[in-house]
């Protein structure tokens, strides 16, 4: 078998133009599959790390992944809001350990801004149970302080003391929207978590309170701009109204009996979600087309590896003498069929080999860029047990069809003489 591995990878260095075209094809279609396989998960892991530590989120009634999406990945919007007796009912009960209200509605420059507590800081999670740390700065003190994450640092060129105006509303404009006269300062810009956090403006509650003083019907009232800051400040800015609600509990234990008991609550409609289970059903409703685009890959795959059996088939006359050359100095028609066997999946192992080495080089390139702007992650970058399984695959299958030219040609050289007929 040695010989007859030998003999095939000198075989296909006399043969090496072609080879290499097949290889790259093969190549290509491996590394698109891998691609693809290792976004998905990589979707689903960053996803899965941008919330953890909470046990329910609360808001009002609505689909439970439109409730995920608004509260944690800030994409959509509320359909209604949280009363604020009714959210202080909920932090009261005895079963609840802490919560975090937020208030979502304005933006920044394109990006979303989040009224929210101290508490934010302490209790909310990512990445298995991270916590949210200053790259400079601290927490909001003031009404008029402001939160932002690495990514609008980054972008907006902000650093502390930075002023920033938020807009009413979700548009990108930096004036014009309505809370001009009411500036912000930068007090804290926290460190990348590859999560929403990063992309947000943080902002206390009773500051969007106050910045919607004069706003109470809908619109803005000219005289809005009249009042002082000194007498805004005066005010009681609790909020009337939150977004939703981040809860942990006191015991896990109780997760389900505590959901129940404020999805069922008699007086303002509620719904409490478990966000491990909102995010399962948010793959699968996605499902569907994460397999059809594996499927469309995997058929890609075959197309690199009918290649190598086209690239053997369509060499198979070319080597009729060489065929018959082996045969006269003793190779029986097994080691001819193995021989090409062993062609096809030498070329099958070579190109998965290569497609691997592709993406991986790819992602260890690009990680940190999707990392910090998308927040996908893609593990260590290593060859994992779907690479292995794929390099096995591919190599088996190139094995199989391989045998397909292999037996035309052992067939042949039963027939053929030193003297071919070309």
């Amino acid at each position: 078998m040695t010989a007859l591995l030998s003999l095939a990878w000198q075989s296909l260095l006399n043969r090496k133009g072609s080879v290499i075209l097949t290889i790259v094809a093969v190549a290509l279609s491996v590394a698109l599959f891998l691609g693809v396989e290792k976004a998905r998960s990589g979707a689903r892991e960053g996803f899965g790390n941008t919330i953890s530590g909470t046990d329910l989120i609360v808001g009002a009634p609505t689909g439970s992944v439109n409730l995920l999406l608004y509260s944690v990945f800030r994409m959509g919007n509320a359909t209604a809001e949280v009363s604020w007796p009714t959210y202080r009912k909920i932090a009261e009960r005895p079963d609840v350990d802490w919560t975090v209200p937020i208030a979502l509605g304005d933006s920044h420059r394109g990006y979303r801004v989040m009224g929210t507590t101290l508490g934010y800081f302490d209790h909310y999670k990512f990445a298995g149970g991270q916590s949210l740390t200053f790259a400079e700065g601290r927490p909001f003190n003031d009404l008029f302080d402001a939160v932002i994450g690495s990514e609008v640092a980054l972008e907006l060129g902000y650093t502390l003391d930075s002023p920033l105006i938020l807009s009413h509303g979700l548009g990108s404009a930096e004036l014009g929207g309505g809370h001009e006269n009411r500036p912000f300062r930068v007090a804290g810009i926290l460190k990348p978590t590859g999560t929403p956090v990063d992309r947000t403006v943080h902002v206390s509650l009773e500051a969007i309170t106050a910045i919607h003083v004069g706003w109470e019907t809908g619109a803005k009232n000219p005289l809005a701009d009249t009042i002082p800051e000194d007498m805004i400040r005066s005010f009681d800015l609790t909020p009337k109204t939150v977004t939703a609600i981040f809860v942990g509990l006191k015991r896990k234990g109780t997760i389900l009996t505590t959901r129940r008991a404020i999805n069922t609550n008699k007086g303002e409609p509620l719904m409490a979600i478990i966000p491990g289970e909102a995010l399962a059903e948010l793959w699968s409703v996605t499902a569907v087309a994460e397999r059809a685009l594996l499927a469309v890959s995997a058929f890609v795959i075959a197309v690199g590896l009918v290649s190598i059996l086209t690239s053997i088939l369509t060499s198979l006359n070319e080597r009729r003498r060489e065929m018959s050359i082996l045969r006269a100095t003793g190779a029986r028609p097994h080691h001819v069929f193995f021989l090409l066997v062993l062609e096809a999946g030498l070329v099958g192992f070579l190109g998965a080999l290569l497609g691997i080495v592709l993406v991986h080089s790819l992602i260890a390139v690009l990680a940190p860029l999707l990392q910090a702007q998308y927040g996908v992650s893609f593990g260590q970058g290593l060859p994992g047990m779907v690479d292995l399984a794929v390099l096995g695959a591919v190599t088996l299958a190139s094995l199989v069809i391989g045998a397909i030219p292999a037996a035309t040609a052992m067939r042949r050289s039963l027939a053929d003489g030193l003297s071919v007929r070309l």
